[in-house]
């Protein structure tokens, strides 16, 4: 007989796990019996081999002598075919509540094996089955489950000695119910709870949950990375694409909008990690998906006050700067690009002063609508402030995009100006910058486009891109601005003043008012350097209002220290210009400084007036009934203007220089000035030139039959001091 070798018997036991892991591995669905047989044939495997040995070392004729296996703590049954001989250990008795002496133990047996009608098929199915699984009551009344591996011992002519193990699966059963009730209450509870699982090992296709498919409508639990972004709403998608490429093991969440079985999009709470694999698992990606849809209506009216701006219904700064950054860090991550476009309406203020504040709010509420419509995905449009928008749009490759779509902003917006606002001219300039290359930060890329804006807002309908070198330009302009606050704030302004002379008398008659900034340390700063900036940073009414004022004191001022009454000529610009309350503020100057209005002149360009005729006629006329005066400046520019001198209340027109500096060499100039002074005259409207330097131009004017002369001839732009003593001279001169 050959000896029992360990080793062989532990290689043949390492070699059959091996094969059942592999098994359950690529059959998942049949792993749980395998298991149970395995278990049963790895523990009564020794059990048998035991038995063996110890039949074959006490040989007998007739008999086991079970004494072995009596107190074994598992179920056993050594018995004959013939039932000649039946054997049943005290673990089995005390489930089947028999006592060792019991005489009926064939019946015993039957019910063990759980066969009620003992027959031939269940006979072969005890002896010819690997493993055969039974349920009978037992002796306290509950069920018990037993696997049974029946094994031939010995066999002779007459009978067979078979020898029946049993594997207990009683609270196995109970603990495979319990799971089962365990799966089933999880998803239970996520179905109460609207909570949808989806995992990915590869991030290319998913597995979804149960109430995942219920709720997004899916046909499989299985979907592809490309079929569930396509269910995303495209302005979500760039934050998905963000959490795909990103996650790690710590847990994140987003929100975003995901078509579900209603056909509509849903808003969902995603909280979502990722799972490192290891050598004996895959790595996962996935998370939970929660409907958030009520939750995001309940905070639509708190978003509404925080992040939509009123007038427009459309996002604010706030909702700017926040999703701005967002898609920043998202252009970093992905390696997108966006174009951030900064837009103004040109001249808004006159809308609202001309038109009224209603008007005002329809123009704006109209651009923003026409913004919307050129939002690309994942883009967004905002109102930054009064008149200032933004729109962000993504960036497909083309450099022509921001010019293209701000021009067709701009001739969509032109269509507005109907019916009240048909007389003004609707327009608006743009300035961009593209991010994440223009800056740091969102803000900074911003701030860039608003530098690109600055820089061409002197035009209107002006579109720039930001450039590097427009720094130091906008950090001059920002500069000035301020020093221009703090020199209103400290009374450094003051009036300098030119005289203007009657060609037919030689008197002075009246002196222009020009505004000079004298900083603290002396310096002078003219016009030309900072009015400019004035007006683009909206500061230009308050120097114009000190101007207004200003003159008339000193006018009045001159009358009272006994010098001849003089008119006293005040510029106003556009933005001046076109104010609904202007009447009012020329006559409080009036009224408080106690000037007669007959002294006042307000000079306006030529191109002021003629922007809008309509309402600048209309303006015209609200100072005329006041008895002010009116002048044209810079007339002649624009020859054809001539047609207008019928229609607008003007007293007097200033002819521009360039038609004086070399009006006695040029005979086309002569003309051109000796015309207007015509025209001018049979309308009853008084001329005076500007810009004379020699007596030559004053002869020539005189002859052409001009009113008034000004111009360094006669003296440059003075102090008040300076000019008193120019009044006294003047008269000297006159009296001799």
């Amino acid at each position: 007989m050959h000896k029992f070798n360990p080793l062989a018997a532990t290689l043949v036991i390492a070699a059959a796990t091996a094969a059942v892991v592999a098994y359950c591995y690529f059959f998942p669905e049949k792993a749980f019996a395998t298991i149970i047989i395995y278990i049963a044939t790895i523990v009564f495997l020794p059990l048998l081999l035991f038995v063996l040995a110890w039949t074959q070392k006490n040989k007998t004729s007739n008999l086991i002598k079970p004494e072995v296996a009596e107190n074994l703590n598992t179920e056993m049954i050594i018995w004959s075919d013939d039932f000649s001989y039946v054997f049943i250990n005290k673990k089995l008795r005390m489930l089947l509540g028999i006592s060792e002496n019991d005489s009926n133990k064939k019946a015993a047996v039957w019910k063990a094996f759980g066969i009620n009608a003992p027959d031939s098929k269940g006979f072969e199915k005890i002896v010819g089955s690997k493993s055969y699984e039974s349920k009978f009551k037992n002796a306290d009344g509950t069920i018990t489950s037993i696997a049974w591996s029946t094994s031939l011992v010995k066999k002779t002519k007459k009978k067979c000695l078979y020898l029946s193990t049993g594997f207990n699966l009683t609270e196995i059963k109970k603990m495979k119910v319990n799971l089962a009730s365990a799966n089933d209450f999880f998803n239970s509870s996520m179905e109460l709870a609207e909570i949808g699982i989806i995992i990915s090992t590869d991030r290319k296709k998913f597995i979804a949950s149960p109430e995942l498919i219920r709720m997004l409508g899916l046909k499989s639990n299985s979907i592809s990375l490309n079929d569930f972004r396509a269910l995303i709403h495209p302005n979500d998608r760039i934050s998905f694409d963000s959490a795909i490429k990103s996650a790690s093991s710590e847990i994140k969440s987003i929100e975003m909008r995901i078509k579900s079985n209603d056909n509509n999009f849903r808003w969902y709470s995603y909280r979502y990690k990722s799972i490192k694999g290891t050598d004996n698992t895959l790595p996962l990606f996935g998370g939970a998906l929660l409907d958030s849809t009520q939750e995001h209506e309940k905070d639509a009216l708190i978003e509404r006050l925080a992040y939509i701006d009123e007038v427009t219904e459309i996002a604010n700064r706030n909702k700017l700067m926040n999703a701005g950054q967002e898609i920043y860090d998202t252009c970093r991550l992905l390696n997108y690009s966006y174009w951030i476009i900064v837009l103004d309406i040109d001249r808004f203020h006159i809308i609202n002063d001309t038109c009224g504040y209603a008007n005002g709010n329809y123009v704006l509420r109209n651009f923003a609508h026409i913004l919307y419509k050129f939002v690309t995905p994942g883009g967004l449009a905002a109102r930054i402030s009064g008149d200032n928008f933004a729109l962000i749009l993504r960036d497909y490759g083309s450099d022509e995009l921001p010019v293209r779509t701000v021009k067709s902003i701009q001739e969509e917006f032109a269509k507005l100006a109907v019916d009240e606002l048909a007389s003004i001219n609707l327009s608006c300039s743009a300035g961009f910058s593209r991010m994440p290359e223009d800056g740091n930060s969102f803000l900074d890329v911003i701030e860039h486009a608003e530098f690109a804006l600055k820089s061409g807002s002197v035009n209107q309908s002006s579109i720039y891109g930001y450039e590097s070198s427009m720094h130091d330009s906008i950090i001059f302009t920002t500069e000035m601005e301020k020093a221009l606050v703090l020199a209103l704030n400290n009374n450094e302004f003051s009036l300098f003043y030119q005289p203007k002379i009657d060609l037919s008398t030689g008197r002075l008659m009246g002196v222009e008012a020009l505004i000079r900034w004298i900083r603290s340390d002396g310096t002078v700063v003219t016009p030309d350097a900072f009015v400019p900036i004035a007006e683009r940073s909206h500061l230009i009414g308050r120097i114009t209002e000190f101007v207004l004022n200003e003159g008339c004191r000193q006018n009045i001022l001159w009358q009272k220290m006994g010098f001849p009454k003089i008119v006293m000529s005040v510029n106003f610009t556009s933005t001046d210009f076109y104010q609904a309350d202007l009447k009012e503020k020329i006559f409080e100057a009036l009224v408080k400084s106690g000037l007669e209005p007959q002294w006042l002149e307000i000079e306006l360009t030529e191109s002021l007036a003629l922007n809008d005729i309509d309402f600048a006629v209309a303006q015209m006329k609200k100072l005329r009934e006041l008895g002010v005066k009116l002048a044209m400046d810079d007339f002649g520019t624009g020859y054809s203007s001539l047609s207008y001198l019928q229609t607008l209340p003007i007293t007097l027109l200033k002819l521009d220089r360039s038609f004086i500096t070399d009006i006695e060499h040029d005979n086309i100039a002569y003309e051109i000035v000796a015309s207007v002074i015509r025209i001018a005259k049979s309308k009853k409207i008084e001329t005076i030139a500007e810009g004379i330097e020699n007596n030559v131009q004053e002869s020539i004017l005189r002859m052409a039959g001009c009113d008034y002369a000004q111009g360094f001839l006669y003296g440059k732009p003075m102090p008040p001091e300076e000019l008193q003593r120019f009044f006294e001279q003047n008269l000297s001169n006159f009296k001799t």
